[in-house]
């Protein structure tokens, strides 16, 4: 493992433990080259994932890019950190239950949405308003008469 700070290959693990919902070890490591201290994660990765962009694009799925968009829209929620790894370990072990090594960003999307609108109806419509691309307030409207249960009533066309 390659040490964040110096950079040296030249790496210790002084301490493994599973974290609290087993899903993961946790280890501590040290630079013998520098002495910096830092922790790893180690996960099960079930197959390698690819992501087909809405432009064609194809790039490899990072987990982390998914935990940093559930964190913004979870941004000054009362939500426990523990629950938002969850939350993506969840729903990371459902893509690769898909069965494919490739999913488009819409599957991705969509799924998030489905487990944040479980979670916070909040963030569901913060994730919403980004993913959906709202453009004008009537599209947060649709969203919030979605977590209602209505159908959102169609707009006139002019």
């Amino acid at each position: 493992m390659r040490c964040p700070s110096c950079g040296s290959l030249d790496t210790q693990v002084k301490d493994s433990r599973p974290t609290e919902d087993s899903a993961a070890i946790r280890r501590r490591r040290v630079c013998l080259s520098c002495n910096f201290r830092f922790t790893t994660f180690e996960r099960v990765q079930l197959r390698e994932l690819t992501v087909i962009k809405r432009n064609g694009r194809r790039v490899p799925f990072d987990r982390d890019k998914l935990m940093r968009s559930v964190q913004i829209a979870l941004r000054k929620r009362d939500v426990d950190p523990e629950r938002v790894e969850q939350l993506v370990s969840k729903i990371v072990r459902e893509l690769e239950n898909l069965g494919e090594s490739e999913i488009t960003s819409e599957t991705i999307g969509e799924t998030v949405m489905e487990h944040l609108r479980a979670l916070d109806d909040v963030a569901y419509v913060r994730f919403a308003s980004v993913y959906r691309n709202f453009r004008e307030p009537k599209d947060f409207q649709a969203a919030l008469d979605e977590l209602s249960g209505e159908e959102a009533a169609p707009t006139p066309r002019k």
